[in-house]
């Protein structure tokens, strides 16, 4: 029993850090309709902007963290305005083609800036473990966790209780008339972007925090694909939720049975095949907005 609720707790701290990357790709696509495959190295550069401030500024980490939030807003509004709104208009499939391209362009500026080398946080985190009965975590698992959740729920109020919020939800639902009422929808769609970067670039930290950065860590990013998916594309409470589960999930397979094989490997494959099971009932994922079309 020591064994399951440990698993089950160390699952839900890193499901938090799962659903705040996978809302990354989330709010992008409430507004836009469009798929970031950036999002993964839009986290990796706002870790490399909260490292270099951490070690070559001497700035506290909480400092760091805003100048990775400034950082990659700034990238955010850049690429939203330059490079994507030439494109209002375009097929979706165009304009995932020039994320996919986005994101090979900032791995290897990247690698340019600051090399190809594996990079640790300077220490930040109690060394001693924090005890929840029986359960034993970490506390440089513990603490991103905590800023993952509140950066989660500060979005969530955002999106329900503010008139931007407001605006932005109008903009997801029906673009047209939302134009009609008088919302801009190129300022919702820049928007967007900030806000997917800036969470992005969160999570970007708080895992570095972790397990350490290099260019290579926006590979995160399609691994939390299943987050996304599972919880439904347009559902931030879904990416909560699916984050989560998919972290329970990973724990469970890899507590029990991953030690019944030779050569292990069930915790990478256990969140895919739970999202196939799930998928086969609800195709729109446990929360995303079920769509119907009539020919």
């Amino acid at each position: 029993m020591d064994l399951l609720l440990q698993l089950l707790a160390s699952g839900a701290v890193t499901g938090c850090i799962y659903a705040l990357i996978a809302i990354g790709f989330v709010v992008v696509y409430k507004a836009t309709g469009v798929i970031n495959f950036a999002t993964g190295e839009l986290m990796m550069l706002g870790s490399f902007f909260a490292w270099t401030a951490m070690t070559a500024a001497q700035v506290p980490f909480v400092a760091a963290l805003l100048v990775a939030i400034a950082g990659a807003a700034a990238v955010g509004a850049v690429v939203e305005r330059v490079v994507l709104r030439p494109l209002l208009g375009q097929r979706a499939i165009s304009v995932i083609m020039v994320t996919i391209g986005l994101s090979s362009i900032f791995k290897g500026l990247a690698q340019i800036l600051w090399s190809g080398e594996y990079r640790s946080f300077p220490p930040i985190w109690p060394r001693r473990p924090i005890t929840l009965g029986p359960v034993l975590l970490p506390a440089r698992q513990v603490y991103p966790s905590l800023i993952a959740l509140a950066a989660i729920l500060l979005l969530a109020l955002l999106f329900r209780f503010t008139r931007t919020g407001t605006a932005m939800r109008a903009t997801a639902a029906d673009q047209a008339t939302a134009f009609g009422m008088g919302i801009d929808i190129r300022r919702m769609f820049s928007l967007s972007w900030v806000l997917a970067a800036v969470s992005a670039a969160i999570s970007g930290v708080v895992i570095g925090t972790i397990g350490g950065i290099s260019p290579q860590l926006g590979a995160v990013g399609l691994r939390i694909f299943p987050v996304v998916i599972l919880g439904g594309l347009d559902s931030i409470g879904g990416a909560l939720v699916g984050g989560i589960v998919m972290g329970i999930l990973e724990n469970l397979a890899g507590g029990y049975l991953d030690p019944l094989l030779p050569g292990g490997g069930v915790k990478e494959v256990a969140p895919f095949v739970a999202l196939v099971l799930i998928l086969m009932v609800r195709p729109y994922g446990l929360f995303g907005t079920r769509d119907v079309e009539r020919l």
